[in-house]
Protein backbone atom coordinates (compact mmCIF):
# COMPACT_ATOMS: atom_id res chain seq x y z
CA UNK A 1 0.00 0.00 0.00
CA UNK A 2 1.34 3.95 -1.03
CA UNK A 3 0.58 6.43 1.43
CA UNK A 4 1.11 9.59 0.85
CA UNK A 5 2.22 11.76 3.21
CA UNK A 6 2.01 15.11 2.16
CA UNK A 7 -0.44 15.22 -0.67
CA UNK A 8 -0.77 18.68 -1.19
CA UNK A 9 2.34 18.92 -3.09
CA UNK A 10 0.75 17.12 -5.79
CA UNK A 11 -0.98 20.64 -6.89
CA UNK A 12 2.34 21.52 -8.65
CA UNK A 13 2.08 19.16 -10.73
CA UNK A 14 -0.78 21.17 -12.54
CA UNK A 15 2.09 23.16 -14.04
CA UNK A 16 3.72 20.91 -16.19
CA UNK A 17 1.12 21.58 -19.03
CA UNK A 18 2.52 25.35 -18.81
CA UNK A 19 5.96 24.50 -19.24
CA UNK A 20 4.72 22.99 -22.81
CA UNK A 21 2.65 26.07 -23.29
CA UNK A 22 5.20 28.50 -22.73
CA UNK A 23 7.88 27.16 -24.92
CA UNK A 24 5.36 26.95 -27.66
CA UNK A 25 4.05 30.83 -26.65
CA UNK A 26 8.11 31.79 -26.86
CA UNK A 27 8.55 29.53 -30.37
CA UNK A 28 5.91 31.75 -31.38
CA UNK A 29 7.24 35.01 -30.46
CA UNK A 30 10.80 34.32 -31.82
CA UNK A 31 8.94 33.71 -35.23
CA UNK A 32 7.32 36.75 -35.24
CA UNK A 33 10.41 38.29 -34.67
CA UNK A 34 12.60 36.66 -37.26
CA UNK A 35 9.46 37.76 -40.22
CA UNK A 36 10.37 41.05 -38.83
CA UNK A 37 13.81 40.94 -40.33
CA UNK A 38 13.00 39.68 -43.88
CA UNK A 39 12.08 36.52 -45.17
CA UNK A 40 11.47 33.55 -43.54
CA UNK A 41 13.42 30.66 -45.37
CA UNK A 42 16.24 33.44 -45.72
CA UNK A 43 16.11 33.91 -42.31
CA UNK A 44 16.34 30.21 -41.54
CA UNK A 45 19.09 30.11 -44.00
CA UNK A 46 20.96 32.70 -41.69
CA UNK A 47 20.71 30.21 -38.92
CA UNK A 48 20.94 26.95 -39.76
CA UNK A 49 21.80 25.45 -36.27
CA UNK A 50 18.79 26.41 -34.09
CA UNK A 51 17.04 23.17 -33.33
CA UNK A 52 13.25 23.24 -32.18
CA UNK A 53 12.84 19.94 -31.78
CA UNK A 54 15.88 19.60 -29.09
CA UNK A 55 14.14 22.84 -27.41
CA UNK A 56 11.08 20.56 -27.14
CA UNK A 57 12.95 17.86 -25.91
CA UNK A 58 14.48 19.72 -23.01
CA UNK A 59 11.07 20.66 -21.65
CA UNK A 60 9.89 17.22 -22.10
CA UNK A 61 12.94 15.95 -19.82
CA UNK A 62 12.29 19.10 -17.38
CA UNK A 63 8.87 18.16 -17.06
CA UNK A 64 9.91 14.67 -16.15
CA UNK A 65 12.26 15.68 -13.61
CA UNK A 66 9.65 18.34 -12.09
CA UNK A 67 7.16 15.49 -11.80
CA UNK A 68 9.27 13.46 -10.14
CA UNK A 69 10.82 15.86 -8.09
CA UNK A 70 7.31 16.80 -6.69
CA UNK A 71 6.48 12.99 -6.17
CA UNK A 72 9.33 13.30 -4.03
CA UNK A 73 8.32 16.21 -1.64
CA UNK A 74 4.52 14.64 -1.41
CA UNK A 75 6.87 12.15 0.30
CA UNK A 76 5.20 8.58 -1.05
CA UNK A 77 5.56 5.82 1.92
CA UNK A 78 5.22 1.95 1.99
CA UNK A 79 4.35 -0.46 4.38
CA UNK A 80 1.10 0.58 6.00
CA UNK A 81 0.47 -3.47 6.79
CA UNK A 82 -0.89 -4.21 10.36
CA UNK A 83 1.03 -5.82 12.50
CA UNK A 84 0.12 -7.53 16.31
CA UNK A 85 2.68 -5.89 18.93
CA UNK A 86 3.11 -7.47 22.59
CA UNK A 87 4.19 -4.91 25.11
CA UNK A 88 4.05 -4.88 29.13
CA UNK A 89 3.13 -2.37 31.13
CA UNK A 90 -0.11 -1.88 33.64
CA UNK A 91 -3.03 0.06 33.13
CA UNK A 92 -4.30 3.18 34.92
CA UNK A 93 -7.72 4.76 34.51
CA UNK A 94 -8.00 8.43 35.70
CA UNK A 95 -11.14 9.21 37.41
CA UNK A 96 -11.42 13.14 36.92
CA UNK A 97 -14.16 15.14 39.00
CA UNK A 98 -15.11 18.12 36.23
CA UNK A 99 -17.69 19.32 39.05
CA UNK A 100 -17.76 23.61 39.41
CA UNK A 101 -16.67 23.04 42.23
CA UNK A 102 -13.21 22.29 40.64
CA UNK A 103 -13.64 25.72 39.73
CA UNK A 104 -12.02 27.11 42.76
CA UNK A 105 -8.47 29.05 42.42
CA UNK A 106 -6.47 27.47 45.43
CA UNK A 107 -4.56 26.32 42.30
CA UNK A 108 -3.71 28.26 39.31
CA UNK A 109 -5.43 29.11 37.62
CA UNK A 110 -7.80 26.79 39.41
CA UNK A 111 -8.27 22.88 40.35
CA UNK A 112 -9.37 21.82 36.78
CA UNK A 113 -6.59 22.78 34.59
CA UNK A 114 -4.09 22.51 37.46
CA UNK A 115 -4.98 18.22 37.25
CA UNK A 116 -4.88 18.32 33.34
CA UNK A 117 -1.73 19.74 33.64
CA UNK A 118 -0.61 17.17 35.82
CA UNK A 119 -1.98 14.66 33.85
CA UNK A 120 -0.74 15.27 30.57
CA UNK A 121 3.03 15.68 32.34
CA UNK A 122 1.80 11.84 33.34
CA UNK A 123 1.07 11.06 29.81
CA UNK A 124 4.65 12.06 29.11
CA UNK A 125 6.54 10.04 30.91
CA UNK A 126 4.50 6.39 30.33
CA UNK A 127 6.39 4.18 27.68
CA UNK A 128 3.94 0.79 27.27
CA UNK A 129 1.48 1.32 30.18
CA UNK A 130 -1.78 2.11 29.05
CA UNK A 131 -4.09 5.25 30.51
CA UNK A 132 -8.05 5.76 30.41
CA UNK A 133 -10.02 8.66 31.14
CA UNK A 134 -13.13 8.77 33.31
CA UNK A 135 -14.62 12.19 33.88
CA UNK A 136 -17.50 12.58 36.43
CA UNK A 137 -19.87 14.83 38.27
CA UNK A 138 -23.61 14.19 38.75
CA UNK A 139 -23.10 11.07 36.26
CA UNK A 140 -20.03 9.36 34.78
CA UNK A 141 -18.39 8.40 31.23
CA UNK A 142 -15.14 7.32 29.45
CA UNK A 143 -13.82 10.42 28.23
CA UNK A 144 -10.91 7.62 26.81
CA UNK A 145 -11.02 4.29 26.47
CA UNK A 146 -8.32 2.47 27.84
CA UNK A 147 -4.91 2.71 24.99
CA UNK A 148 -1.08 3.39 24.57
CA UNK A 149 -2.21 6.50 21.92
CA UNK A 150 -0.38 8.76 24.36
CA UNK A 151 -1.31 11.72 21.79
CA UNK A 152 -4.89 11.20 21.54
CA UNK A 153 -5.23 10.76 24.76
CA UNK A 154 -3.87 14.69 25.74
CA UNK A 155 -6.00 15.72 22.91
CA UNK A 156 -9.40 14.21 24.84
CA UNK A 157 -7.49 15.63 28.23
CA UNK A 158 -7.50 19.30 26.41
CA UNK A 159 -10.80 19.40 26.28
CA UNK A 160 -12.72 18.48 29.45
CA UNK A 161 -13.56 21.19 31.18
CA UNK A 162 -16.68 21.51 33.80
CA UNK A 163 -19.52 21.89 31.07
CA UNK A 164 -18.87 18.45 30.17
CA UNK A 165 -21.22 16.90 32.18
CA UNK A 166 -24.30 18.79 32.48
CA UNK A 167 -25.61 16.93 35.53
CA UNK A 168 -24.15 18.52 38.34
CA UNK A 169 -22.90 16.37 41.77
CA UNK A 170 -20.14 14.63 42.98
CA UNK A 171 -20.93 10.64 42.24
CA UNK A 172 -17.60 9.05 42.60
CA UNK A 173 -19.06 5.63 43.24
CA UNK A 174 -20.26 5.32 40.05
CA UNK A 175 -17.25 7.14 38.42
CA UNK A 176 -15.16 4.32 40.01
CA UNK A 177 -17.43 1.38 39.18
CA UNK A 178 -17.30 2.85 35.26
CA UNK A 179 -13.69 3.03 35.43
CA UNK A 180 -13.17 -0.26 36.73
CA UNK A 181 -15.63 -1.91 33.79
CA UNK A 182 -13.26 -0.07 31.46
CA UNK A 183 -10.10 -2.08 32.06
CA UNK A 184 -9.08 -4.71 28.61
CA UNK A 185 -9.53 -8.09 29.97
CA UNK A 186 -5.95 -8.43 29.22
CA UNK A 187 -4.68 -7.34 32.61
CA UNK A 188 -5.50 -9.25 35.21
CA UNK A 189 -3.19 -8.09 38.48
CA UNK A 190 -1.60 -4.46 36.86
CA UNK A 191 -4.69 -2.49 37.50
CA UNK A 192 -5.59 0.79 39.25
CA UNK A 193 -7.84 3.54 39.27
CA UNK A 194 -6.46 7.70 40.13
CA UNK A 195 -9.28 9.31 41.83
CA UNK A 196 -8.67 13.21 41.25
CA UNK A 197 -11.27 15.35 43.07
CA UNK A 198 -11.72 17.76 46.01
CA UNK A 199 -13.85 15.13 47.92
CA UNK A 200 -17.12 17.18 48.37
CA UNK A 201 -20.27 15.57 48.70
CA UNK A 202 -19.79 11.80 47.52
CA UNK A 203 -23.11 10.19 46.26
CA UNK A 204 -23.80 6.48 46.95
CA UNK A 205 -21.92 3.42 48.58
CA UNK A 206 -18.47 4.98 48.09
CA UNK A 207 -16.69 3.18 50.53
CA UNK A 208 -18.36 -0.13 49.63
CA UNK A 209 -17.48 0.05 46.06
CA UNK A 210 -14.28 0.85 46.53
CA UNK A 211 -14.02 -2.57 48.71
CA UNK A 212 -15.90 -4.36 45.69
CA UNK A 213 -13.53 -3.07 43.29
CA UNK A 214 -10.27 -4.00 45.57
CA UNK A 215 -11.48 -7.42 45.41
CA UNK A 216 -11.55 -7.94 41.95
CA UNK A 217 -7.79 -6.49 42.20
CA UNK A 218 -7.88 -3.14 40.96
CA UNK A 219 -5.96 -0.41 43.74
CA UNK A 220 -7.68 2.62 43.77
CA UNK A 221 -5.53 5.47 44.45
CA UNK A 222 -6.75 9.52 45.54
CA UNK A 223 -5.40 12.52 44.97
CA UNK A 224 -7.16 15.64 46.92
CA UNK A 225 -7.48 19.15 44.85
CA UNK A 226 -7.77 21.84 46.82
CA UNK A 227 -7.47 23.34 50.49
CA UNK A 228 -9.55 22.60 53.65
CA UNK A 229 -9.77 26.06 54.55
CA UNK A 230 -12.10 26.70 51.19
CA UNK A 231 -11.94 28.89 47.90
CA UNK A 232 -14.91 30.60 46.75
CA UNK A 233 -16.36 28.81 43.23
CA UNK A 234 -16.17 31.93 40.31
CA UNK A 235 -19.06 31.29 37.78
CA UNK A 236 -20.04 33.94 35.27
CA UNK A 237 -18.01 36.69 36.33
CA UNK A 238 -19.60 36.29 40.11
CA UNK A 239 -18.87 33.67 42.60
CA UNK A 240 -21.05 31.01 43.37
CA UNK A 241 -24.31 31.32 45.64
CA UNK A 242 -26.29 29.17 47.37
CA UNK A 243 -29.99 29.80 47.42
CA UNK A 244 -30.24 31.97 49.55
CA UNK A 245 -27.24 34.30 48.22
CA UNK A 246 -24.59 33.60 50.31
CA UNK A 247 -21.39 32.59 48.69
CA UNK A 248 -20.49 29.20 48.23
CA UNK A 249 -17.02 28.00 49.64
CA UNK A 250 -15.88 24.79 48.42
CA UNK A 251 -13.63 22.87 51.18
CA UNK A 252 -10.77 19.84 50.63
CA UNK A 253 -12.49 16.49 52.33
CA UNK A 254 -9.12 14.64 52.98
CA UNK A 255 -11.21 12.39 55.40
CA UNK A 256 -13.86 11.15 53.20
CA UNK A 257 -10.88 10.57 50.07
CA UNK A 258 -8.80 9.14 52.98
CA UNK A 259 -11.09 6.60 53.34
CA UNK A 260 -11.89 5.63 49.84
CA UNK A 261 -7.96 4.88 49.40
CA UNK A 262 -7.89 2.95 52.67
CA UNK A 263 -11.02 0.63 51.30
CA UNK A 264 -9.60 0.37 47.47
CA UNK A 265 -6.22 -1.07 49.07
CA UNK A 266 -4.44 2.24 47.37
CA UNK A 267 -3.06 5.65 49.27
CA UNK A 268 -3.91 8.89 49.58
CA UNK A 269 -2.34 11.85 48.07
CA UNK A 270 -2.89 15.87 48.92
CA UNK A 271 -2.02 17.74 45.53
CA UNK A 272 0.68 20.96 46.38
CA UNK A 273 1.39 23.65 44.00
CA UNK A 274 4.51 21.80 43.31
CA UNK A 275 3.97 18.37 43.20
CA UNK A 276 0.53 17.11 42.57
CA UNK A 277 0.91 14.28 43.76
CA UNK A 278 0.98 11.97 40.47
CA UNK A 279 4.53 11.09 40.41
CA UNK A 280 4.49 9.26 44.29
CA UNK A 281 1.53 7.34 43.17
CA UNK A 282 3.05 6.22 39.59
CA UNK A 283 5.76 4.64 41.50
CA UNK A 284 3.64 2.72 43.67
CA UNK A 285 1.90 1.47 41.12
CA UNK A 286 4.59 0.66 38.83
CA UNK A 287 5.17 -1.68 42.08
CA UNK A 288 2.45 -4.03 40.65
CA UNK A 289 3.25 -6.94 38.67
CA UNK A 290 3.01 -5.82 34.89
CA UNK A 291 0.56 -7.19 32.30
CA UNK A 292 1.71 -8.00 28.52
CA UNK A 293 -0.20 -6.78 26.08
CA UNK A 294 -1.44 -7.49 22.37
CA UNK A 295 -2.45 -4.55 19.89
CA UNK A 296 -2.61 -4.34 16.53
CA UNK A 297 -0.68 -1.03 14.48
CA UNK A 298 0.38 0.09 11.63
CA UNK A 299 4.22 -0.74 11.20
CA UNK A 300 6.29 2.14 10.59
CA UNK A 301 6.01 3.60 6.94
CA UNK A 302 9.25 3.36 4.66
CA UNK A 303 9.68 6.29 3.35
CA UNK A 304 10.24 6.76 -0.62
CA UNK A 305 11.51 10.35 -1.60
CA UNK A 306 14.74 9.70 -1.96
CA UNK A 307 14.25 7.30 -5.11
CA UNK A 308 11.92 9.89 -6.83
CA UNK A 309 14.36 12.76 -6.18
CA UNK A 310 17.35 10.57 -7.70
CA UNK A 311 15.28 9.76 -10.62
CA UNK A 312 14.01 14.07 -11.17
CA UNK A 313 18.04 14.74 -10.54
CA UNK A 314 19.18 12.12 -13.51
CA UNK A 315 16.79 14.06 -15.91
CA UNK A 316 17.46 17.57 -14.53
CA UNK A 317 21.27 16.55 -15.80
CA UNK A 318 19.89 15.41 -19.11
CA UNK A 319 17.90 18.50 -19.56
CA UNK A 320 21.18 20.20 -18.94
CA UNK A 321 23.27 18.57 -21.48
CA UNK A 322 21.51 18.74 -24.39
CA UNK A 323 22.03 22.14 -26.40
CA UNK A 324 20.13 23.97 -28.56
CA UNK A 325 21.68 23.00 -31.90
CA UNK A 326 21.40 21.01 -34.08
CA UNK A 327 23.72 17.68 -33.92
CA UNK A 328 25.90 16.34 -36.67
CA UNK A 329 25.81 12.89 -35.79
CA UNK A 330 21.81 13.16 -35.97
CA UNK A 331 21.51 11.75 -32.74
CA UNK A 332 18.17 14.36 -31.97
CA UNK A 333 16.63 15.94 -34.86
Amino acid sequence: MIHIAQPQYLLLLLLIPFFFLGYWWYLRAQKRRAARLGDKELVDKLMPDVSHSKGWLKVTFFSLAFFFFVLGLARPQLGARLQERETSGVEIMIALDVSNSMLAQDYSPNRLERAKLAISRLVDKLAGDRIGLVIFAGESFVQLPITTDYVSAKAFLNSIQTGSIPIQGTATADALMTAARSFSTQSEKSRAIILISDGEDHEGDVLETAEAIAQEGIKIYCIGVGSPKGEPIPMGGDMLRDKDGNIVVTKLNETSLREIASAGGGEYVRAAAGEFGLNPIIDNIRSIEASKFKSVVFEDFDEQYMYFFGIALFFFILEMLIGTRRSRVKLFK
